[in-house]
């Protein structure tokens, strides 16, 4: 049986840490191999197309027949790891942390442990009637994150 960790394997020994990495694999019951990766810099086609041919090539389709799919990591799907962090900044995220709560904000700065956001909120002026804007800042550990998705804007 083929396994996520000899994939992984595999996609590590292709990129001898170049700017792409793996981001997610999913093995079916029935070998169908999902890869995503991701880049430092983004992901072409041939990036993937050289990763599959890589892949086919080391795993013996003799022993044990399997389809598969290598893909960018989508603009959609959730980031998972520090690394694809700072090609985002200055995008805006939603952030789910593992006590339920959410941060909401543009990415401003990252670094090894965590993320700075910031957003805007109105607030009662200090002195007199009215409201005013005022910047805020939320730093998010990356060991409180449970899910973080960038906001796309149409």
């Amino acid at each position: 049986m083929i396994t996520k960790e000899q994939i992984l394997e595999l996609a590590e020994q292709h990129f001898a840490n170049g700017s792409l990495f793996v981001t997610g694999i999913k093995i079916g019951s029935d070998n169908h191999i999902n890869v995503f990766v991701d880049g430092d810099n983004g992901v072409t086609i041939s990036d993937c197309v050289a990763l599959s041919r890589f892949i086919e090539k080391s795993l013996d389709r003799d022993k044990e027949d399997f389809s598969l799919d290598v893909s960018s990591h989508g603009a959609t799907t959730p980031l998972t790891s520090p690394r694809q962090y700072p090609k985002h900044i200055g995008r805006d995220f939603e952030i789910k942390l593992l006590d339920g709560t959410k941060a909401e904000g543009t990415l401003t700065e990252c670094n090894d442990e965590e993320v700075k956001l910031e957003y805007s909120v109105r607030e009662n002026k200090p002195v007199g009637k009215g409201k005013i804007t005022v910047t805020k800042q939320h730093l998010v550990k990356y060991n409180q994150i449970k899910e973080s998705k960038i906001k796309l804007k149409f």
